[in-house]
């Protein structure tokens, strides 16, 4: 493993645990905190969601760290509430390992921005 990605999971580590203590549980895996991340951008906190639901969330949550990267933006929010997003660049053709550590990293910056948390 490189430098650099030593320096992801120890980062990422540090997020995990952050969490722990914030929720009192500790996610799981990047699915975990991606889901997180979308109930926290749906605004409505949390409550039972539909499989369907959960899905939408992951994608909202998905969508919106990407968008720090410039991929994506907010198109509208619907009457529901719930947040659309617009393509604004293609997304690079990574293997599954690479897509994980893509998603790692914008998951960093939006806790960096959202919350001003460092997590060096």
């Amino acid at each position: 493993m490189f430098k650099k990605d030593l320096d992801l999971e120890k980062r990422w580590g540090k997020l995990l645990m952050g969490i722990e203590e914030l929720l009192g549980k500790k996610p799981k895996d990047l699915n975990g905190v991606l889901f997180l991340i979308g109930v926290q951008e749906l605004g409505k906190g949390y409550h039972n969601f539909s499989k369907e639901q959960k899905q939408d969330l992951m994608h909202i949550a998905i969508c919106k760290v990407l968008s720090l990267a410039g991929f994506y933006e907010l198109e509208y929010i619907d009457q529901d509430g719930w947040p659309h997003w617009r393509l604004l660049k293609e997304l690079p053709h990574f293997d599954i390992l690479e897509q994980e550590k893509l998603l790692k990293i914008q998951v960093l910056e939006y806790f960096e921005q959202e919350f001003q948390i460092d997590i060096k």
